[in-house]
C-alpha cells in the first residue's frame, strides 16, 4: 500500500468515527464542568439554581462513564476492511483516548464532589456517596447503551423511562448486566482516581519546590 492511500484511507477512518465521538465527549463534559461550578466555588450556598444544577449534573453523569461502552465500536471498526496501520496508528489511539478522557471526566467529576462534601464537614460519606454514584451510573449506562434512552429523557418522556426502570429492575438478565457495570465502574474508578489523586499531588510538590527556588 503507499503512502498515498495509507493517509487516504486513515483520514476516512479518523473522520468516520469523529463525530459521534466529539458529540459523546461533549455530554461527558457537561457534568465536569457543572462539578467545577457545584463543588469547587467558595460559597457553598446550595439555592434553587444549585439544586437544579445537580439534578442536571446528575442527570449527565452517566455520559462520562458511558464511554467505556463506545469499545464496542473499536471491535466493529477493527472488523472492517482496514490496514493494520490504519487500525494501529488511527484507531486504536482515536477510541482509546476518548475513552479515557471521558472516563477521567467521570473520575474528576466524583473527585470534586468528595471535596465538597469534605468541605461540608461529610467526608465520611464520600465513599458512600460514590457507591451510589456507580449504581445510579449503571442503570444509567444501561438504559442508554441498550435501551437507546438519553440524558434529557428524563424531561422529554419521563412515564415511559420511569416504566421502562420498574420493569427492567424486575428482569434478571438487565439486573446483571447493571451489576457487572457497577463492579467495573467501582474497580475502574478507585484506579483511576488514585492515579489521578498522585498526578495532582505531583504537580502541587512541583508547583511548591518551584515557588520556593524562585523565592530564594
Amino acid at each position: 500500500m503507499s503512502f498515498r492511500f495509507l493517509l487516504r484511507d486513515a483520514w476516512k477512518a479518523w473522520h468516520r468515527h469523529s463525530g459521534w465521538m466529539a458529540w459523546n465527549l461533549f455530554l461527558a463534559f457537561i457534568p465536569l464542568a457543572l462539578s467545577v461550578w457545584l463543588f469547587r466555588r467558595s460559597s457553598g450556598s446550595r439555592n434553587l439554581l444549585w439544586w437544579v444544577a445537580f439534578i442536571v449534573f446528575m442527570a449527565f453523569l452517566p455520559n462520562a462513564p458511558y464511554l467505556l461502552t463506545d469499545i464496542i465500536h473499536l471491535i466493529d471498526a477493527v472488523r472492517r476492511d482496514y490496514s493494520v496501520w490504519v487500525i494501529t496508528l488511527v484507531l486504536i489511539p482515536q477510541h482509546l483516548s476518548v475513552i479515557l478522557f471521558g472516563f477521567e471526566a467521570y473520575v474528576i467529576s466524583l473527585i470534586n464532589l468528595g471535596y465538597y462534601l469534605q468541605k461540608q464537614g461529610m467526608g465520611k460519606f464520600t465513599l458512600p456517596a460514590e457507591l451510589i454514584t456507580h449504581a445510579l451510573c449503571a442503570v444509567g449506562i444501561y438504559l442508554g447503551r441498550f435501551l437507546r434512552f438519553n440524558s434529557w429523557d428524563l424531561v422529554t418522556q419521563p412515564e415511559d423511562l420511569a416504566q421502562t426502570i420498574v420493569d427492567d429492575l424486575t428482569a434478571k438478565r438487565p439486573l446483571f448486566v447493571m451489576f457487572v457495570t457497577f463492579i467495573v465502574l467501582t474497580v475502574l474508578y478507585w484506579v483511576m482516581k488514585q492515579i489521578t489523586l498522585g498526578l495532582i499531588l505531583k504537580m502541587r510538590d512541583r508547583k511548591v519546590l518551584h515557588e520556593a527556588g524562585g523565592e530564594n
